[in-house]
């Protein structure tokens, strides 16, 4: 069965292996266990002890509705749709379309900034050299390209600075993949 919160494709087993635990607990609980993760999704901290108050009775030690972060759009009468297959009870369901409408906006910009990254450049500087000689060679004249890039491993993380050296004739290449690189990027969105 295919379902709008996957993406309109079959929800996988493990999916379905989560909400029929879910359904062991309260849709008070079940909303307030949503409301943590979604904080923790949002990159604001988890409160591990009040999870663990939360699932006690339940009898699984760690919860996972990161499916329910979603990246397409969802709205409440595609969580419905849970009630209507029996996975889910109908306050179980209303509790996690409340919960996900509350957050939804933000966690799904969240995770358009965090998602595919694998790092950030945080700042850049550049210089050029022209060396006119050396020590080694009488005449050289030719131009140096330094660049200093700061880049973040993640959203959070210090920029570690990077530095590069290039002739002119490779700057003259990197320059050109990088405006194909921007122009292709222009042209997917």
């Amino acid at each position: 069965m295919r379902f709008r919160f996957c993406g309109d494709l079959d929800c996988p087993d493990w999916v379905l292996a989560e909400i029929s635990t879910l359904a062991k607990i309260s849709s008070v609980k079940l909303r307030l266990l949503c409301s943590q993760v979604l904080k923790e999704l949002l990159g604001q901290g988890i409160d591990y002890e009040k999870v663990l108050k939360l699932t006690g009775d339940a009898r699984f030690v760690r919860p996972s509705i990161a499916w329910m972060a979603s990246p397409c759009p969802v709205n409440c009468s595609s969580w419905g749709c849970l009630k209507g297959i029996s996975i889910l009870p109908p306050e179980h369901a209303a509790s996690l379309c409340r919960c996900y409408e509350e957050k939804q906006s933000p966690l799904q910009e969240h995770l358009r900034a965090c998602s595919l990254r694998i790092s950030r450049l945080a700042g850049m500087g550049w210089r050029v050299d022209y060396i006119l000689s050396s020590s080694l060679l009488r005449s050289v004249e030719e131009p140096v390209v330094h660049l200093q890039l700061k880049v973040a491993s993640a959203l959070d993380a210090p920029a570690q600075p990077v530095a590069i050296s290039l002739s002119a004739d490779k700057f003259q290449v990197l320059l050109a993949e990088l405006k194909q690189a921007q122009t292709l990027m222009s042209s997917l969105s």
